[in-house]
């Protein structure tokens, strides 16, 4: 692994949630925190088995076409991984053992079906009754021919059902645990001072009697099961072809699509666990993970918080100073851009924009970019009042959101249906970028109103997602956004008619090239001895061509400063650049979203924030969107941000050529800076000229 010219992209990535991991371990974090970290993890381990672990597979499937891909060795990345997985879940169960065990010193506990007491028994009865045993549906799986397909982010009682009187004869059912209807945490009636709660598996485990005794069964044992799928859609090529019907299709897929992970209670009857394998058609290949009595962590995401007393609010979003209502956002930009920062700042803001050119008379039409939408989404909500009031708006849908994909075929049915125009973007092209221009004609005259996000127009996510979005009239800037929306709208419109505009650079038209140029720049000035620096702030970093740009920039002596959430594919401890990189990694409260850029540019810095990874699948298959920052008091801001990161001691972790996931040292009498909490206080006390 070592002799490759980059990090191996999965290893980083199994770094990457080793790092979240780390939050969980963490005795300093609140104990409802480290819980969430828990689920975050298993969320994220669920992810990257659909998705990674099953691409790897097909790699190996594909033989010597692998090849075209990055990864060339996918059988021993795949062997590393099992390695690497088996030793975290180790540490995750440790992890989760030390955590219950301190909810015990504050009187909470997790109790299973046979901790309960005589009142306790009677409420998980009655509760298994009125809300339970509508919701379940057990199958006699011996008796079924073709097994039915268990379904991906599901987890299984697997039981294994008995007779005392005839030891011998047993029989195996399965029952889905119906999470999606019902809480996963019960609160169980409990002694004063004292908080009991239950699994609702367990509350399935202590009535599998009620179920199978009229059956002729007297002995039961059930064992959690979950089964991970290849979550890939594979879509058609043809630009002919009808994308709703290729989303439509990819979606069966997925609920068909081969296992890539079995993950099983490690206490599991022997025979019914080879009886599983054997009707689920694995094998020692699918990755069979044995693991605790408990599976789908990602639902300790939302452990209830009420349970705990010392449980604090911290930092609520506040809203942007410029910007508190009463006042007209849009005459507020027309003088100056704003920059929000999110979640220090409000997203109601966006909100109170689209909800202000729904009602303003003279606004004639919003195009607006959507590609991950909240629940019960207020902007949709905007975007629709905005149509009953007359304007004209234009919606691009990304239908090929990663899990997203059916929430967003409902949001197209729904727009559709109230009159907002509802566009796709190419078939072989996601749009990523976070973009939204509203025109207005007043007095004969045209004015235009853009903003640029880094991060998703989602009020849920923008809660605890750090993005940075841009509210400006550049006449520049809006005229380039326009040229983006123009192309989409234009439809089956093949990609190299897209034009890049002057301003914003865009994938996949000349992003890679415009970074490369100002890279180059810091280059020829390191060779001439002047000062020369980059500081890059990005989810993942696994493009090639740019990872050995930076790695020519290092040895050209340009100092280059990296914030890398996720994925880092860059060696930073090579004797040639050693000196010349420093890159960490920020895993807190937040989750660190933000793509911000920055060239030294002879001491006239050069900021962007930007929608795009440096990953050849943003780069290259995605409409993307980078934007310059302008105006000086919001570049400062956003260099200002970044130095306080680079200076963070308590979260951040270096990124080394091992992955180890050190904390960031703190010097002897150094104080302590947390990056995201000194953020907050900066943007707090932050003041603007109005």
């Amino acid at each position: 692994m070592k002799s490759s010219k980059t990090i191996i992209r999965d290893l980083s990535w199994l770094a990457f949630n080793e790092r979240v991991l780390q939050e969980a371990r963490d005795p300093q974090n609140h104990i409802h925190d480290r819980l969430r970290f828990l689920g975050i993890f298993s969320n994220n381990l669920d992810e990257f088995f659909r998705v990674r672990v099953a691409a790897l597979s097909k790699m190996i499937l594909l033989g010597k076409a692998a090849k075209m891909h990055l990864e060339e060795n996918p059988d021993r990345i795949l062997r590393k991984i099992q390695q690497t997985v088996v030793a975290q879940q180790t540490a995750f169960d440790q992890v989760y053992s030390d955590i219950i065990k301190e909810l015990a010193t504050d009187n909470i506990f997790i109790k299973n079906e046979k901790q309960l007491n005589a009142e306790q028994q009677e409420f998980v009865r009655k509760y298994f009754d009125e809300k339970v045993r509508t919701e379940i549906v057990p199958l006699m799986i011996e008796t079924i021919p073709h097994i039915p397909l268990l379904r991906d982010k599901a987890i299984y009682l697997a039981c294994v059902l008995g007779n005392k009187k005839t030891p011998s004869f047993h029989r195996y059912a399965l029952i889905e645990i119906p999470t999606k209807v019902l809480p996963r945490f019960v609160i169980l009636p409990s002694v004063k001072a004292k908080t009991d709660i239950i699994l609702l598996e367990d509350i399935i485990r202590h009535n599998l009697n009620h179920l199978f005794a009229p059956f002729g069964f007297d002995r039961f044992m059930g064992f959690i099961i979950k089964v991970t799928r290849d979550a890939e859609l594979e879509m058609d090529n043809d630009v002919n072809a009808n994308l709703i019907d290729e989303i439509e299709k990819g979606l069966r897929k997925r609920r068909t699509g081969r296992a890539t992970r079995f993950v099983f209670d490690r206490h599991i009857d022997p025979s019914l666990l080879n009886y599983l394998i054997q009707r689920l058609n694995l094998s020692k290949k699918d990755n069979l993970i044995p693991g605790g009595r408990i599976h789908n962590f990602k639902d300790f995401i939302n452990f209830p918080s009420n349970v705990f007393a010392d449980l604090e609010v911290r930092n609520k979003p506040f809203v942007h100073p410029l910007l508190k209502q009463p006042v007209r956002i849009m005459s507020v930009i027309e003088k100056r851009d704003v920059m929000l920062h999110f979640p220090y700042h409000s997203f109601d803001s966006i909100i109170d924009l689209l909800r202000e050119a729904a009602i303003d008379p003279f606004v004639q039409s919003i195009r607006i970019t959507c590609y991950r939408l909240a629940k019960n989404s207020k902007i949709v909500n905007a975007l629709i009042n905005a149509v009953r009031n007359g304007k004209t708006v234009t919606v691009v849908l990304e239908l090929r959101a990663r899990f997203d994909e059916q929430a967003n075929m409902i949001w197209k049915e729904r727009l559709e249906e109230e009159g907002v125009k509802v566009i796709f973007g190419l078939p072989a092209f996601k749009v990523h970028a976070k973009l939204c221009v509203i025109k207005k004609r007043e007095f004969n005259r045209t004015k235009q109103y853009a903003f640029i996000s880094t991060g998703n127009l989602n009020e849920n996510t923008a809660r605890y997602y750090g993005d940075h979005c841009l509210l400006t009239t550049q006449r520049n800037i809006v005229t380039d956004v326009n040229k983006v929306f123009d192309f989409l709208e234009a439809q089956n419109q093949k990609i190299e008619m897209m034009k890049a505009g002057k301003t914003l650079p865009i994938a996949p038209v000349n992003m890679r090239k415009h970074f490369i140029t100002l890279i180059n720049k810091e280059i020829r000035t390191a060779k001439r001895k002047k000062p020369a620096a980059i500081t890059l702030k990005l989810n993942s970093l696994v493009d090639t061509v740019l990872v050995r740009k930076i790695y020519e920039a290092a040895n050209a002596g340009v100092k280059v400063k990296m914030i890398i959430r996720g994925i880092c594919c860059a060696y930073t401890e090579r004797k040639s650049f050693k000196d010349n990189i420093q890159a960490i990694s920020i895993v807190d409260e937040y989750l660190e979203h933000a793509r911000v850029l920055v060239f030294h540019n002879q001491g006239k810095p050069l900021v962007y924030i930007s929608s795009a990874d440096w990953m050849v699948r943003n780069l290259d298959h995605r409409i993307e969107a980078a934007c310059p920052i302008n105006d000086p008091e919001i570049k400062k801001e956003l260099i200002d941000i970044l130095d306080i990161q680079l200076a963070e001691n308590v979260k951040g972790r270096k990124l080394d050529d091992e992955q180890q996931n050190d904390y960031i040292p703190r010097g002897e009498g150094e104080p302590e800076r947390r990056s995201q909490l000194a953020i907050y206080e900066y943007l707090r006390n932050k003041k603007y000229k109005h």
